[in-house]
């Protein structure tokens, strides 16, 4: 049962996203509009050091009134390769310079209404460059162990969709 669209135009734009109508036939043959919004992709990451422990940023979220644990994560830049992004994210909000990156996921947390696609990384080293750049983004960086993380999402300190997958699968690769 796939839907079809016909068209899409664009309602709104700005340089962080577009709000976009489409004329959607479904299997049945009627139609629908359906907003949608189009977002530029996202890139984060994060290090797990010896001790298997991963660092973190807690930060508020003003759109959800909410607190929570998340990777150091940011918009890719037109023409920026979505690695680098990644890597450039983590040391201006965490002041850690990652290693070599690896690919961790790539989700879409909420396809029904947008096109995102968040890209998370993982290294095994970073070497400290200084305090964060954006230490606007956070109100602290910490280094919490992996084997914690289940307990913290089921209490809601990782509220993030996709910051809850990446870090289960994190801890999945490194603790098994």
């Amino acid at each position: 049962m796939q839907w079809t669209k016909l068209s899409e135009q664009t309602v709104y734009e700005n340089r962080w996203f577009q709000v976009n109508l489409a004329d959607v036939e479904l299997p049945d043959g009627r139609h629908l509009d359906h907003f949608l919004i189009r977002l530029r992709p996202v890139a984060a990451a994060t290090v797990v050091n010896e001790a298997n422990e991963v660092l973190l940023l807690r930060r508020h979220r003003f759109i959800t009134d909410s607190w929570g644990w998340e990777l150091a994560a940011g918009v890719v830049e037109d023409g920026e390769d979505i690695e680098r992004a990644a890597a450039r994210e983590m040391e201006e909000e965490t002041g850690w310079r990652p290693g070599p990156l690896r690919h961790l996921l790539t989700v879409e947390p909420s396809n029904g209404l947008t096109d995102a696609r968040h890209h998370l990384y993982w290294a095994e080293e970073a070497t400290y460059t200084g305090p964060p750049e954006d230490d606007f983004e956070s109100s602290c960086r910490e280094w919490i162990p992996l084997k914690l993380v289940p307990d913290m999402i089921a209490r809601g300190e990782i509220p993030a969709a996709n910051m809850a997958a990446g870090l289960l699968m994190l801890r999945h690769i490194r603790l098994g």
